[in-house]
């Protein structure tokens, strides 16, 4: 290990290059990293990496998960369970039931089971893949949303499908009741448990005398314990830890004070970037040792090839049909239901079918796998090519297909503007009322308070003013903590309010509350 420690230090140097390139010259980092591990392998005397399969759940999905839980939005995933929870369970279910008799009929020695196996790693798409292309196009929130939600989602339903199918092939049978069973303790087990886990962090950070550093440590170690918990009693780890962290995300302002969640930001910033990167370069790294495994096996790469971009089209072609499948139902549907859209169009469902690139899950799920099992290195290689093939091709061509066909405007959220512009006057008039109800006598002669007061007349006018400090610190934070209330009631009440304006002025609040303190 600490041979190659120099090696992993030029790789953590070569994701941070790489990413910057990618912010750069405008290309998503999965492909590049992905790209770049692959060259990278090829060099001569290139350590090889290696990872217990029984670790690779527990080092990588719990922290990915968590964040990415904590920064969804429940009210954009309530409002469009509909859509997502058809994506996340009903679309991963049917993608994983075509991949396993494709690969059944054409694939060489690979049984149902197998198949089912090669269809709960390959079948959820990639959040992160997803977030880094958007990322440099602009897409309708409604888009970003659905496909945040569902992302959180159906790794939870794919890994389960992964579950039961590790258990037919191991075992050599599937009884369905007791499958349906175990699977409705998977589900409300891990649920449960991720919430009574989050309950228990959430009195803990309450409760304890903590201060920043023990509250940001509490953090890294809640996902640990969510997961880790919930595959204790035989449930599903990674929805403890996507129902744990939705409802910590939710309380995040009861339990958290603004220093807390600033500088937690931060360390969960660079601790999932950092993951994410070794993932995806890890996906490059892995390949020669993969090709030499089937060599052994006496598998053609170049039948492994045809194979994997087989299953590859299946997916592409699966999602796509889903997507506009998905159309048909909503047109049905609005005639019994008035939240649905009676004409959706073709742009949203090209967009968002073409949207199916394959990542981290994929790979861990597929990297899990005991080393004695059957078929392991070419299920191993069929992945890879399926990451590669939908990360360059659909990844690279995403951008483009958005500009070209220019997705419509659902309408759905307020302009980013417009929401910013009504929140700072909403927050000016809420915050002179509030002086003028509470400290009426001394706004008269009190010119620090005065100053205050003038700061929000000139932020109503659409200018920036002066913040007063001093002995008005007290009173301030006082109107800083209303201005917080506020906005957590107002982004409650309106739903065509974007959430992620409202975080950006809650973060504008802690950021002001950390500057009184530090003075």
């Amino acid at each position: 290990m600490l041979d190659h420690f120099p090696f992993y230090l030029a790789l953590i140097v070569l994701i941070v290059l790489l990413i910057m390139l990618g912010n750069k010259i405008k290309v998503a980092y999965p492909v590049l990293l992905v790209l770049a591990g692959l060259l990278v392998s090829f060099i001569p005397g290139i350590p090889i990496l290696k990872i217990d399969p029984e670790l690779i759940f527990i080092i990588f999905l719990p922290p990915l998960l968590y964040e990415a839980a904590w920064a969804n939005s429940w009210k954009e995933l309530w409002h469009w369970r509909r859509i997502i929870g058809s994506f996340a369970f009903i679309v991963v279910f049917l993608t994983a039931i075509s991949v396993a008799l494709v690969a059944n009929a054409f694939i060489p020695g690979f049984s149902l089971a197998l198949g089912f196996v090669l269809g709960g790693i390959v079948s959820p798409p990639d959040a992160v893949s997803a977030s880094a292309i958007l990322k440099f196009v602009k897409v309708p929130k409604r888009m970003s949303s659905i496909l945040e939600g569902e992302s959180l989602l159906n790794d939870a339903s794919s890994l389960i499908i992964f579950r039961f199918a590790m258990i037919a092939v191991a075992t050599g049978q599937f009884v369905w009741y007791k499958a349906a069973f175990t699977f409705g303790w998977m589900v409300l087990g891990g649920v449960a448990v991720g919430l009574l886990v989050g309950f228990i962090f959430l009195k803990a950070h309450k409760k304890l005398p903590t201060d920043v550093n023990t509250d940001t440590v509490l953090t890294l170690v809640t996902p640990y314990a969510m997961y880790m918990a919930a595959e204790a009693v035989h449930s599903s780890g990674v929805l403890a830890v996507v129902s744990g962290g939705l409802f910590l995300s939710y309380h995040r302002h009861t339990f958290l004070n603004g220093a807390s969640r600033l500088r937690g930001e931060n360390v969960w910033q660079s601790l999932v970037f950092l993951l994410n990167g070794l993932v995806f370069l890890l996906i490059g790294l892995d390949l020669p040792e993969i090709v030499s495994g089937l060599r052994e096996e006496g598998v053609s790469i170049t039948a492994a090839t045809g194979y994997a971009l087989l299953i590859s089209f299946v997916l592409i072609i699966g999602r796509m049909l889903a997507a506009f499948g998905a159309v048909i139902v909503t047109r049905i549907a609005s005639y019994f239901i008035t939240v649905a859209d009676r004409n959706p169009g073709f742009r949203g469902p090209l967009i968002m079918g073409w949207t199916g690139m394959r990542g981290v899950v994929s790979l861990a799920a597929a990297l899990s796998i005991p080393v004695a099992f059957p078929q392991r290195n070419l299920v191993l290689f069929i992945t890879f090519i399926v990451i590669l093939v939908t990360l360059v091709l659909q990844g690279l061509t995403l951008p483009l297909l958005i500009k070209k066909v220019q997705p419509p405007a659902f309408n759905d959220h307020l302009p980013e503007e417009e929401a910013e512009r009504q929140i700072r006057e909403e927050l000016a008039q809420h915050t002179l009322a509030y002086l003028d109800e509470h400290h009426r006598e001394e706004l008269t002669r009190n010119v620090s308070l005065q100053k205050l007061a003038a700061h929000w007349e000139l932020q109503l006018a659409g200018k920036d003013g002066v913040i007063a400090a001093g002995n008005m610190r007290v009173i301030y934070l006082r109107v800083l903590e209303r201005q917080r209330q506020l906005l957590l009631e107002k982004n409650k009440r309106e739903q065509r309010l974007d959430e992620e304006v409202v975080r950006k002025f809650l973060h504008l609040i802690d950021l002001e509350e950390e500057k009184l303190r530090l003075k």
